[in-house]
């Protein structure tokens, strides 16, 4: 509005002189400036609108870009969120494929994660063992009327 207001004021109309006399005729030299100061009024109004609808469009613009700006980013979250979960389904495919994979064996001698699966499945079994035997071990003592609690208590106190 400042600038609609400063461009206004440079260009106002001066004040017209007063009409001269019906008796004297105009020169043609004073008809083309007149003709030619009316063009250039017209001209400055119709620039300072154009600048005053600029002005008044320049808040949604922001707004747009704003909004824009919010999408965009919230689109970069979601193709982080889509690249996380492509990489979890990837790993879970190929620990998977090599469970199915008729060529397993050969597969685990290339790969130390299938080997490193198959000795901790080894070792999941040999514990549920060892467990299943102590569990027996527990309920033999328990018949022959062994004190389980003092055993428990010196079996922790050693660890």
């Amino acid at each position: 509005m400042m600038a609609l207001d400063f461009l206004s004021s440079l260009f106002k109309k001066k004040p017209k002189e007063e009409p001269t006399p019906a008796s004297e005729p105009m020169e043609v030299e004073e008809l083309e400036e007149e003709i030619e100061n009316r063009q250039e009024d017209e001209q400055i109004t119709q620039i300072l609108e154009r600048i005053n609808e600029i002005e008044n469009d320049i808040p949604r613009i922001k707004i747009s870009i704003d909004t824009l700006k919010k999408q965009i980013q919230e689109l970069r979250d979601d193709i982080d969120r889509l690249d996380k979960t492509i990489k979890d389904v990837m790993m879970l495919y190929e620990v998977i494929s090599q469970e199915i994979n008729p060529f397993k064996e050969q597969m685990g001698q290339e790969n130390p994660l299938t080997s490193e699966i198959q000795e901790l499945r080894k070792e999941l079994e040999d514990l549920k063992l060892e467990i299943a035997q102590i569990k027996n071990d527990i309920k033999v003592l328990a018949g022959y009327g062994v004190d389980l609690d003092s055993i428990i208590y010196e079996v922790l106190a050693e660890v």
